[in-house]
């Protein structure tokens, strides 16, 4: 029988099975930040241990950086607290560092892909839920604990049990202003936000491989988001020609040799899925969340669901608490609603390809006047680009401000925070409780839907703004 991708990258890396156990599982690349590492580095010295090789560990600063005047000192004392560790733990143990004021700065999940560090076959880890991310390139790419950290820093490897595996198919053209993130979206409220749990996902079909790399990123970032352990799509020419040519992909004769190996990573024709699941991606519409997780999402110029459609109890408290936490009603269309923020950036969507799909919808009108916008690049390289475009003077024109690179309002771990109370329109991957601020209503758009509230202060359908 053939193997699936997964299987195949997955076998090649055991050191160990156990017996009625996990696998010790070997990690070719190992990315860090300032807010997972430190209890990890403070365990390794506790046992007067060395790190096994940390010529294999990229680390940065992302999720504790200001983005704004990233040149002072870091005014949030955690915050700077959490990044100075950092810069003392990667220059004790020789781990390179990207931190403020490097041109690789950025989000880790950015910047692994754009300085072709993320390369297909790997296995790579981080400590981070949205390490999924580099599944994109056809890699095994998750997201571990800290004292996982500690154990990858030891010794280069990881216990893992080896998880099921499920195929998403999505074939056919997508509708004019139907991108990336509404198709994940769209696969999460069809599935739920458990209902990969236990499983690591591959997404096929003609949609996906229509796909540019930085659109498969988005695809695979959100896996986590409906519980599966982690997302891959196999590599292409689309793959190899982003990699080629970036500061750390194989060059010359190794590059011949490497794309020989990544050009046998493919599913082979009768490999076994434990679920395979087929979606037409015409019935996908620009989506938006309504609730407290990525689950509860729906199409732009649909209603939220009632009680009476919703049969298990357990699921209906949920649902009720979320809609009270919303400020929301059952049966409410949300196509119009004011908004108050709007988020652009996050590990998602901030790389430059997002930052395009806005500036298209922008360029040449103002934003709304009571929105307030945190515009926010995933990487240096990123802003670099924005500037080359022209793009910042589209925004600016607009109204809008760019800022500097950082996690931003993902998360509630820096300065950017939503206000309690008020929506935000967010590129981000979480809607959960709290997670832009406490209190914050956050509602997970795509960036064209996102540029579409800019302008008009409310939730709008983008394909009304298109020609």
């Amino acid at each position: 029988m053939g193997k699936t991708i997964f299987d195949k990258i997955w076998d090649k890396h055991v050191v160990k099975i156990i017996e009625d156990g996990p696998s010790v599982l070997y990690i070719d690349k190992h990315l860090i930040h300032e807010v997972t590492s430190p209890q990890a580095f403070s365990g390794i010295e506790k046992r007067g241990a060395q790190l096994f090789r940390p010529k294999q560990i990229v680390a940065t600063a992302d999720h504790n950086v200001p983005t704004m005047n990233q040149h002072l000192p870091i005014a949030d004392q955690l915050s700077k607290f959490q990044v100075d560790t950092l810069i003392d733990n990667c220059k004790k143990h020789g781990v390179e560092l990207y931190g403020l004021g490097h041109e690789h700065q950025g989000i880790v999940h950015v910047i692994g892909p754009e300085l072709g560090i993320t390369q297909p076959g790997m296995t790579i880890v981080c400590g981070d839920s949205h390490t999924s991310t580099h599944g994109a390139f056809g890699s095994i790419a998750f997201g571990i604990g800290t004292s996982e950290v500690e154990m990858v820093f030891a010794s280069q490897c990881v216990m893992q049990s080896k998880p099921k595996v499920m195929r998403i198919n999505i074939d056919g053209a997508i509708q004019n202003g139907v991108v990336s993130k509404d198709i994940i979206l769209f696969i999460i409220a069809q599935i739920s936000a458990s209902g990969a749990t236990g499983y690591f996902v591959e997404y096929a079909g003609s949609a996906i491989r229509a796909l540019s790399m930085e659109a498969r990123m988005t695809i695979c970032n959100m896996s986590i988001e409906m519980g599966a352990r982690g997302g891959i799509i196999a590599p292409d020419e689309t793959t190899y020609s982003y990699i080629k040519g970036r500061p750390f992909a194989p060059k010359d004769a190794d590059w011949e040799i490497k794309l020989a190996e990544w050009k046998q990573l493919f599913t082979d024709v009768d490999a076994k899925f434990d679920v395979e699941i087929n979606i037409n991606a015409a019935d996908i519409q620009p989506m938006v969340t309504y609730g407290t997780n990525p689950g509860m999402g729906l199409a732009v110029t649909g209603k939220v669901p009632t009680l009476e459609s919703i049969t298990d109890p357990t699921e209906q408290q949920n649902f009720e608490k979320a809609l009270k936490y919303m400020g929301l009603t059952p049966g409410q269309s949300l196509l119009g609603m004011p908004v108050q923020n709007v988020f652009i950036g996050s590990c998602t969507n901030s790389r430059i390809e997002d930052f395009r799909l806005v500036a298209s919808i922008i360029k040449g009108k103002q934003k709304d006047p009571n929105v307030k916008t945190l515009i926010v690049p995933g990487s240096q390289a990123v802003a670099k680009q924005i500037i080359a475009e022209g793009l910042d003077k589209i925004f600016a024109a607009a109204g809008v401000e760019i800022r500097q690179a950082g996690c931003s309002a993902c998360l509630g771990m820096n300065e950017d925070k939503i206000p309690a109370g008020e929506y935000c329109i967010s590129t981000s991957n979480r809607n959960f409780e709290g997670r832009q601020g406490a209190g914050a209503r956050t509602m997970l758009v795509s960036p064209l839907t996102a540029a579409a509230a800019l302008l008009t202060g409310k939730i709008s359908d983008i394909r009304t703004m298109l020609n």
